[in-house]
């Protein structure tokens, strides 16, 4: 087993008699975790080479923040993350930001946040690096990809947050701007290869976001909307031209939570151009849609049972996949464009810092997969099962 591996586990699994507390010091605070999944797929590849059992999808975190007055936040977070042929377990920076208040009262505040922030884009981004903090070991694929993570995941550049608090409930709006980051994956999905050349981010992303929520929070409402632009700079044996690749993406949100149980729905749609590639390259048009309903029950404290149905497609007026199937001469199958998952999951914190996740998922299509773990389009099976379990720590 990789060393990265072992570590991770060594962690999670030297945790289970110790209640670690965060680490303090005055205004400084240090916390971090880890978790260690294993993945078995009847097909395909998801996550490392599942067909075989993987063991490639590893995460450690630490992160610290920092007030050194009151109205200043400083806070980041170094990143280890393993996801088969996604990531490679390369340290990264998470975040890194400056928070100001601007102005607060007990009915509002005003602030900035400069630096690399998360984009507060649906109900779960901002926190879909922390095992305890997702609905499932893996995060609904339709609305949130694993695949592009790191694009839609954060932004360097600056944020302007406002909150409202009253007796009908609390709302909150971020206007923010930024250049995302773009790697390998996001070639691999909006490409289809690893072409000669550069994709790189073209100007600067915008995002806006807004929520309702009720006082105690029980219900929560979102809208939140992203726009990118990217440019690809053709090596001189590229096949494909200088073109270029803008989208806009955005997600409606809905929560509601009871003491015991809670529903989550989110839809998504991603208006989606590529311009200019040359003949080399068949797409130039599509709507990618998504959306899911999950539900989750708390049987006692500590162990809860989650149920989720999603549908994603490439082209919302493509639903089966023929049209996209037919611009690959087949190459493609046509289910390689469409992903409808049941998954079922059980979550059981053991101690307040150690939790076991068990989770089964049936896939119809493979349009969650990821490309880069799946080159060959001819080997996809269209039905498949994945079971997955994960151990996690964290102080």
């Amino acid at each position: 087993m990789p060393r990265l591996h072992q570590a991770a586990l060594a962690i999670v699994l030297g945790a289970t008699g110790t209640n670690l507390p965060a680490l303090e010091y005055g205004a400084l605070q240090l916390h971090g975790f880890a978790s260690q999944a294993l993945v078995h797929t009847s097909d395909n590849q998801y996550f490392g080479d599942s067909t075989r059992t993987s063991f490639d999808f590893t995460e450690l975190g630490v992160n610290a923040s920092f007030r050194p007055d009151p109205r200043l936040l400083l806070s980041g977070q170094v990143l280890v993350r393993r996801a088969g042929e996604m990531y490679d377990g390369t340290p990264s920076i998470d975040y890194a930001l400056a928070d100001m208040t601007l102005s607060s009262s007990a009915e509002r505040r005003l602030g900035v946040r400069a630096g690399r922030y998360k984009a507060p884009m649906g109900l779960y981004n901002e926190t879909r690096d922390v095992p305890f903090t997702r609905p499932g070991i893996f995060l609904p694929q339709v609305v949130y990809y694993d695949k592009i993570r790191n694009l839609l995941l954060s932004l360097d550049g600056l944020a302007l947050y406002g909150e409202t608090y009253g007796d009908l409930g609390n709302l909150s709006l971020t206007l923010a701007t930024g250049r995302a980051l773009i790697d390998d994956n996001v070639e691999w999905t909006y490409l289809g290869s690893d072409y000669p050349g550069d994709l790189a981010s073209d100007g600067l992303a915008w995002l806006a976001s807004l929520w309702y929520s009720s006082q105690t929070e029980r219900l929560k409402l979102g809208f939140s909307i992203s726009s990118y632009g990217m440019s690809f700079d053709p090596a001189a044996n590229s096949p494909l031209a200088d073109g270029s690749i803008d989208f806009i993406y955005w997600i409606a949100s809905a929560q509601y939570n009871a003491r015991d149980w809670s529903i989550s729905a989110e839809y998504s749609r991603v208006p989606l151009e590529w311009n200019a590639f040359g003949p080399a390259y068949p797409f130039t048009k599509e709507t990618v849609e998504g959306y899911y309903l999950q539900g989750a029950y708390r049987l006692r404290p500590g162990l809860e049972l989650m149920l989720r149905y999603e549908e994603g497609f490439a082209n919302q007026t493509d639903k089966d996949g023929s049209r996209f199937s037919a611009l690959t001469s087949g190459v493609t199958p046509s289910s390689d464009f469409y992903s409808k998952i049941w998954t079922a999951g059980l979550r059981w914190d053991i101690l307040p810092n150690l939790m076991l996740r068990l989770e089964y998922q049936r896939h119809l299509g493979t349009f969650a997969l990821s490309i880069r773990e799946n080159q060959d389009p001819s080997a996809l099976t269209k039905e498949w099962d994945a079971v997955a379990a994960a151990l996690s720590v964290r102080f």
